[in-house]
């Protein structure tokens, strides 16, 4: 009657273990939280203190359960699942460990990020308080400021500037071109026999054309009001 009631105290305190294991790591994930806040308070939180408080007393919970199991192991007759039972316990100690080495780094980013935010409050402090007590200053650094804007005004009217000369260049660029080819086009139909002539004839033929069309149409707007 001893074997069944030692293995179910085994169970029973191994389940126990892994459900503090549990807890531990969801504490863990809200303690990491509070260094990633945006406003990092100089000092902890009650949440923070009753966090840190916690992670503490499951630890000392898990480490007792593991002496349990370390005791209840040694105390065994059988030594059949004597080695399954060792590399468990192993295995709960390694974790247990582990988490301790996370809340001591945990810790440390904590204080280096509220050291960091009580530094960058401590320096506008004193830039507020020197500005107050030196208007000199602020005034001084009010005309830097203007200064920049001012600056930054001119910088963007010379890129204005320089892209409207750009679309000019351009445009002169696109001009001397359409003028070298017609200058092109001009030799080369005075470098051909009969180009000229031949020119000529359209552009008459054409004029032809179009009188003759006027006079249809004026036939035709005649007849028009004639009839009707």
């Amino acid at each position: 009657m001893a074997a069944p009631s030692a293995s179910s105290g085994w169970a029973q305190l191994r389940q126990q273990a892994r459900t503090y294991e549990s807890q531990t790591e969801s504490l863990f994930h809200t303690y990491s939280q509070f260094s990633s806040a945006a406003d990092l308070p100089s000092k902890p939180t009650e949440e923070e203190r009753t966090t840190e408080a916690k992670i503490e007393e499951l630890l000392e919970k898990r480490d007792s359960t593991i002496s349990q199991l370390a005791r209840l192991l040694d105390s065994e007759s059988t030594l059949t699942s004597s080695a399954l039972k060792q590399n468990n316990l192993s295995l709960l100690r390694e974790k247990l460990s582990a988490h301790r080495r996370d809340l001591n780094r945990l810790r440390g980013t904590l204080q280096q990020a509220r050291d960091r935010a009580n530094l960058l409050t401590n320096v506008r402090s004193d830039i507020n308080e020197y500005r107050a007590n030196n208007p000199e200053a602020q005034e001084a650094e009010y005309m830097l400021n203007e200064r920049n804007r001012i600056d930054n005004s001119h910088n963007m009217a010379d890129s204005v500037l320089s892209q409207a000369y750009a679309v000019n260049d351009n445009f002169l660029l696109q001009r001397e071109t359409l003028a070298s080819i017609n200058r092109k086009i001009t030799v080369a139909a005075s470098k051909v026999p009969g180009i000229n002539t031949l020119i000529n004839r359209i552009s008459a033929r054409k004029r032809r054309d179009g009188i003759i069309m006027g006079c249809f149409i004026a036939f035709c707007f005649l007849m028009f009001f004639w009839f009707s």
